[in-house]
């Protein structure tokens, strides 16, 4: 694929809310999607995307990181931009609704201002006008759908798969679906999704004899035009999760397989081919350099909301990269104008889901609040109120995940508190309720223990260096995904750009410094290894909830930051 100069500027300067000016009282006042979602039909290949939803079937709120740092060449580009440096760099106007979708600045004021995003009533009446314009336009569901709500636990994912097939999704590829177990998964692609959604990973094989478990990728003609989608899992399951789950899987990224689906695909006929990728935006990026044939890469995990795609030149041409955000407060609508066999030309918007300006599908809405009733006494239970806001994203710390380690450290008893650095999780504005449902939000996964463990200062010290790596190396395909894991009752000092095992310093309990031999006691919760048990972590917070009944402003444990001044990815 190529573009010219002019081409290029005028793609890079396309607003990432499709040029709404939502912030204009005309467009606060609109009844309808109309001048919001204007987004006409382009050439004659179409896609939709949207990924990591993580069940969240309702409207929410929810807070962009003000920490997102990039290292090495990643540092001051896409997707570790924040705050200012994004708006800035992406010609966003301060104080709009896009700016409101793609940034965390103004939270506060701004979630008051557009009201929640997301919801499937709401998305589905996006879908529906965007697919009206474009004939054929496929539906991709790039994974962590079935998981991150307590209808989604409780209905083992069914709640989500009952809400996809009513959305319309096409083609599906995944990561946190692996944690209802294998045989939950083939199940549901089996029987739910047979002859009606095409689930795709050309980098799950088998352990024993390396055959593949889902076919690698699907051929859809669209208007005439060959098309192909590949899926891409995520690579590192079976250890940022429990292996246990996905035993005689294997997974990893996998390029030069990938190359020869996609040289399969063309082969086969396709003129575009795209992946549907759950890889995180870094990790997408070096791919896209590497594999040659790629039109397209529409990504997720990182729950990066990337106003415009990214261009990667490799050995075969170009590949843009994007990544669609998260919780359902994203449509991508990726456009291709298909001539003489190739991609001559494309248009992307990535489109945030304003719940305020999307009225509801009645058909959607209907299907939710039936699947829900049956919970909406124990959803609704408030366990609290919050004082302050609470939100999770961000690569050290939250004060949602501050207070579910306040929890942990006074209910344990511990000296100190580890909490994942999970991406996942709804926000909530001063003066909310804390619902049962919201605490689920946080923490609904198939292995939420709660653990009480004696640890020595330097084995809290090597597993503060083993996530930090998994987070700053500065080869993407050695970061496999998440968060630093959230630390209460100690802090320390953190230098991002530091070689492996000498990132984390200066680790100090109550003002002293902690000693290598000396054993500490240590809390937390969702741990990886087999035949782990303890008390689901929601019933220890709830309970700790209940209690307080208002929870004051967090005051949030972030580490101390070495070398990263001025970074871009970084609020000031």
């Amino acid at each position: 694929m190529g573009l010219n100069r002019r081409e290029f500027l005028q793609v890079m300067g396309i607003a990432a809310a499709g040029g709404m000016a939502l912030d204009a009282p005309a467009a606060l006042a609109a009844p309808s999607a109309g001048q919001l979602y204007d987004v006409p039909r382009f050439g004659n290949v179409h896609f939709l995307h949207f990924t990591d939803c993580h069940a969240q079937l309702k409207p929410i709120y929810f807070r962009e990181p003000s920490a997102n740092l990039g290292v090495g060449a990643a540092s001051g580009h896409v997707p570790h931009l924040v705050g200012e440096q994004l708006l800035r760099q992406t010609g966003l106007k301060p104080g709009s609704a896009a700016a409101h979708a793609f940034t965390c600045l103004d939270f506060e004021k701004a979630a008051h201002t557009y009201g929640k995003v997301g919801g499937f009533a709401h998305l589905s009446t996006l879908v529906k006008r965007m697919k009206a314009g474009r004939p054929g336009a496929l539906l991709l569901d790039g994974g962590d759908t079935w998981q991150g709500s307590a209808t989604a636990l409780w209905t083992r994912g069914q709640d989500m798969v009952d809400a996809c097939l009513a959305l319309g999704v096409d083609v599906m590829t995944a990561h946190w679906e692996m944690t209802l177990g294998d045989q939950r998964v083939k199940e549901i692609v089996n029987k739910d999704f047979k002859g009606k959604v095409d689930f795709v990973a050309q980098n799950i094989k088998t352990t024993d004899f390396g055959d593949q478990v889902f076919p690698p990728y699907v051929i859809k003609e669209m208007n005439g035009v060959p098309v192909a989608v590949i899926g891409q899992a995520f690579p590192y399951t079976p250890i940022a999760n429990p292996r246990y789950m996905v035993p005689e899987w294997s997974f990893g990224i996998q390029d030069e397989n990938m190359q020869a689906m996609v040289d399969e695909a063309r082969a086969k006929g396709a003129k575009v081919v795209v992946v549907l990728s759950h890889n995180g935006m870094d990790v997408d990026l070096k791919m896209a350099s590497r594999v040659r044939g790629i039109d397209a890469i529409l990504g997720g995990h990182t729950h990066d909301g990337v106003p415009q795609p990214v261009i990667v030149s490799n050995g075969g041409g170009k590949t843009l990269v994007t990544n669609a955000g998260s919780n359902g407060k994203f449509l991508g609508v990726l456009d291709f104008d298909v001539r003489d066999g190739k991609v001559s030309d494309f248009r992307y918007k990535l489109l945030p889901v304003f719940s305020r300006f999307l009225p509801a599908d009645r058909e959607m809405e209907a299907l939710v609040t039936r699947v829900r009733a049956p919970f909406e006494a124990k959803l609704n239970e408030q366990l609290a109120v919050t004082q302050g806001t609470l939100y999770r994203r961000g690569n050290f710390n939250g004060s949602f995940d501050q207070l579910i380690i306040d929890a942990l450290l006074e209910s344990k008893g511990a000296d100190i508190a580890f909490s994942p650095g999970f991406r996942w999780g709804t926000s909530l504005l001063p003066g909310s309720p804390i619902l049962m449902e919201h605490l689920m939000d946080q923490t609904a996964t198939t292995y939420s223990y709660t653990t009480l463990t004696e640890m020595t200062g330097a084995t809290i010290k090597t597993v503060l260096e083993d996530v930090a790596d998994n987070l700053f190396n500065p080869d993407p395909y050695y970061q496999q995904g998440g968060d630093m894991v959230r630390v209460g009752g100690m802090t320390y000092a953190i230098e991002p750009a530091a070689k492996i095992g000498a990132r984390i310093q200066d680790m100090r309990l109550n003002g002293k410094l902690i000693e290598a031999d000396k054993k500490y006691k240590v809390a937390g919760w969702a741990p990886v290894a087999e035949g782990a048990s303890g008390t689901p972590v929601w019933d220890v917070v709830a309970g700790w909830l209940r209690d307080k009944k208002t929870v004051a402003p967090r005051a949030i444990n972030t580490p101390r930051l070495i070398g990263v001044q001025g970074n871009p990815g970084l609020v000031a």
